[in-house]
């Protein structure tokens, strides 16, 4: 590759800034998604079964749930659980939706379910919105998808 061809330190620093934002992004989607489902089954998320569901120590639950509530996304009560804000729902639930996007594509092309469910996992965090658009719409034409919400 010539020097005219090499990307730019800014272009490789952009990239590097963007990835490292896309797993603080990631971690926050994950709890919100958790916390969605022990209220859903619980009425609330207590940290001790956060830090159980996400396989992490008490304090490094805690120090997610207080980064969620510096951000907006969830909310806590004296000798109560946490629970999520609005925005909290809304990021748990669009996160919902980009898993199942993907799962149902990994299934569609002939990924094993046990294999699927799990890599729909982590590809479900690092895909862009018209990568998501473009996996909706081939399983939309085969009759087996959702299109994302907006």
């Amino acid at each position: 590759m010539s020097d005219d061809q090499k990307p730019s330190d800014c272009d490789a620093a952009d990239r590097f800034s963007k990835a490292r934002s896309e797993r603080a992004s990631a971690l926050l989607e994950d709890y919100t998604e958790l916390i969605a489902d022990l209220m859903a089954e619980h009425g609330e998320a207590r940290i001790a079964d956060i830090a159980r569901s996400m396989g992490v120590a008490h304090p490094t639950a805690t120090k997610a749930v207080a980064r969620l509530k510096r951000e907006g996304l969830a909310t806590s009560r004296p000798y109560r659980g946490v629970f999520l804000t609005p925005a909290g729902e809304a990021m748990a639930e669009k996160a919902r939706q980009r898993h199942r996007i993907v799962h149902n594509l990994l299934l569609a092309i002939g990924v094993p379910a046990e294999a699927a469910e799990l890599d729909a996992e982590g590809i479900e965090h690092h895909v862009s919105e018209d990568t998501l658009r473009a996996f909706a719409a081939f399983l939309t034409a085969k009759g087996e998808g959702e299109r994302p919400k907006d």
